[in-house]
């Protein structure tokens, strides 16, 4: 059984790095813009799915049905919030962060988009940024890496480290090759094996519990497990999760590349029906796992096992290679943006004064995508760092309270200036990380906290420092305007 698996995933990670080589022969031309937003040329499906695939990471497949098979149903409102937040960020913000970010001078980053916002010739913003970028998709990467570890270990008995290390120089490869159209492309068809992995092995064991052969009966589930509402702070942090959407710059990027606005809303059906059903499903999976799988030692196994009671070896093997589509289609995401962070926002402006061409550029992103590879690896292998889902919540708070506030304001609050901005994103990162270290006790997901003092810090800081130029405001009159801007 061990041997057919690994020949599936063998497959599978031979067809990943294929997409990478193809990209890399294709697409010798289109510099920064193209390596790292795909020319603005991405079509409604595979922005769709890509955007999805690249969220829903293993904590989709492993963290959010361990979650909810060791502690109940209370543990569904993250999916709640995910389904509602991601829903908002795809109506609201992306039309207009898509026309927005052409207006300010076809911006290609997050950063760079905040700061040519307000044309500002400041590079403090780009450089906070970045270094926020940097720190939180390390330990995100981490998670995703992490995952892969687990997944090989589990199945195959080979070394969780090991793994890390194989899984990692794949990930690089046709990251490292392709860029952002390498990225998307594996995003996509990862998007459809996870989805398809998520409906089949949950209603296959569904009927298998209705035909009498699980390991639990319902009566036999904890105490409790079935509340929904058994604990307020559950359902506030679960719904806090969706506030992580609206500055989640790996996702949000998408939105940057879509080919026009009618993309854009072709996009947001298909974007919002996939996730939805990913979420829906990964409950599922926790709560028939543990009906159908008993008492497990490790929860984070439990789809894995399920998959592997059910399925012979060659079906197994390509249900579970979604757990490697989710692990990949995160962290490669993830380390573009790092690498287009520092590249356009630190290298290029600071470093290089403008001078760097488009080929040093490109190598100097791939040299970030190597460097936060190799510490994410470091950080995952280690035995104190954490679970799945505790990383992917770390890095996850982190992004939504220090960029959210500050970009939906810049997109929809004219008043809004450079100083407002700045002091969102500081304030933001730091209540976030205090929270974390001091008051996590408490049971209230940091995120709340950070984006709230960052909503307030931003507003108050805007409103005490001079209003935006008649310059700044003529294009945020534009972009309202609802202008098609290509």
């Amino acid at each position: 059984m061990m041997n057919a698996e690994l020949i599936v995933f063998i497959a599978y990670l031979v067809f990943m790095l294929g997409i990478g080589v193809f990209f890399f022969l294709r697409s010798k031309s289109g510099g920064e813009k193209g390596y790292f937003l795909g020319g603005r040329k991405m079509g409604p499906w595979v922005s769709a799915l890509s955007a999805g695939a690249s969220d829903m990471s293993a904590w989709v497949l492993m963290g959010l049905p361990a979650s909810i098979y060791a502690m109940g149903l209370g543990q569904a409102w993250i999916a709640i919030g995910l389904g509602i937040g991601y829903a908002i960020s795809w109506l609201v913000e992306a039309p207009r962060l898509r026309r927005y970010s052409i207006a300010a001078n076809d911006s290609i980053t997050i950063p760079q988009f905040l700061t040519n916002r307000f044309l500002s010739k400041s590079k403090a913003l780009q450089v906070i940024c970045a270094v926020i970028f940097l720190v939180a998709y390390t330990v995100y990467a981490a998670s995703s890496i992490k995952a892969c570890g687990t997944l090989f270990n589990t199945v195959m008995g080979i070394d969780a480290t090991t793994a890390m290390y194989i899984a990692a120089v794949i990930i690089i490869g046709y990251t490292f090759l392709g860029g952002f159209s390498a990225v998307c492309w594996t995003d996509f068809f990862q998007g459809l094996l996870m989805l398809g992995a998520l409906l089949i092995a949950p209603i296959f064991a569904m009927s298998l519990v209705n035909a009498g052969q699980g390991a639990a009966t319902m009566d036999q589930l904890p105490e409790g497990y079935w509340n929904l509402f058994a604990n307020w702070k559950d359902v506030l942090s679960g719904l806090g999760w969706g506030l992580g959407y609206f500055g989640m710059p790996h996702i949000i990027i998408r939105f940057m590349s879509l080919r026009s606005d009618k993309d854009v809303k072709k996009s947001a059906k298909i974007g919002i029906t996939w996730t939805v059903l990913i979420l829906i499903f990964s409950v599922f999976s926790g709560v028939i796992g543990h009906l159908f799988m008993g008492e497990i030692a490790d929860s984070s196994t439990v789809f894995i096992q399920m998959v592997r009671k059910i399925f012979p070896s060659l079906v197994s093997g390509l249900l579970l290679s979604a757990i490697l589509a989710a692990a990949m289609s995160t962290a490669d995401s993830q380390l573009l943006a790092s690498a287009s962070a520092f590249a356009s926002d630190v290298y290029k402006p600071i470093i290089r004064k403008n001078k760097a061409s488009d080929k040093e550029m490109l190598w100097a992103g791939r040299f970030v995508v190597l460097a936060i590879a190799v510490i994410a690896v470091l950080i995952a292998s280690n035995p104190a760092s954490g679970t799945i889902m505790g990383l992917v919540e770390n890095a996850w708070g982190v992004f939504g309270a220090a960029f959210g506030p500050a970009i939906l304001l810049a997109l929809f609050w004219r008043r809004f200036n450079f100083q407002g901005a700045l002091a969102g994103i500081v304030v933001g990162a730091l209540v976030d990380i205090l929270w974390l270290v001091f008051l996590k006790g408490t049971g209230i997901y940091e995120i709340i906290p950070g984006f709230v003092a960052s909503l307030i810090a931003a507003i108050v800081v805007a409103k005490l420092t001079p209003a935006p130029s008649a310059e700044v405001t003529a294009v945020f009159d534009k972009v309202a305007s609802g202008e098609e801007l290509n």
